[in-house]
């Protein structure tokens, strides 16, 4: 079982910055791959970015290439979100997730464990 617990969401203006964070629970952290995934209102849950066990593979969505890097701090239990030139259409609640395995995956369902999620607001 993992818990997660998600940090960092709030409101930024457009063109700013913002960095999300994961904390999980557990001593087999490094058996996850990780995944960020956003919801806006009146949408499907999507897809944002993944890193695999180690952090040595990462994958986008196209929409957040280039603006947002995932990061993981195995010894810390945390995955990370860094989220650059943010633009309005990023607003969206979101979520942290675990998969039991080594590998990143785009399908949400494909993900066993899920954190609260946290709001990002960007303001035009």
């Amino acid at each position: 079982q993992v818990q997660l617990v998600e940090s960092g969401g709030g409101l930024v203006q457009a063109g700013g910055s913002l960095g999300l964070s994961c904390a999980a629970s557990g001593r087999t952290f490094n058996s996850y791959a990780m995944g960020w995934f956003r919801q806006a209102p009146g949408k499907e849950r999507e897809f944002v970015a993944a890193i695999n066990w180690s952090g040595g593979s990462t994958a986008y969505a196209d929409s957040v290439k280039g603006r947002f890097t995932i990061s993981r701090d195995n010894a810390k239990n945390t995955v990370y979100l860094q989220m650059n030139s943010l633009k309005p259409e990023d607003t969206a609640v979101y979520y942290c997730a675990a998969r039991s395995g080594l590998q990143v995956r785009f399908n949400r369902h494909e993900y066993d464990y899920w954190g609260q999620g946290t709001q990002v607001t960007v303001s035009s």
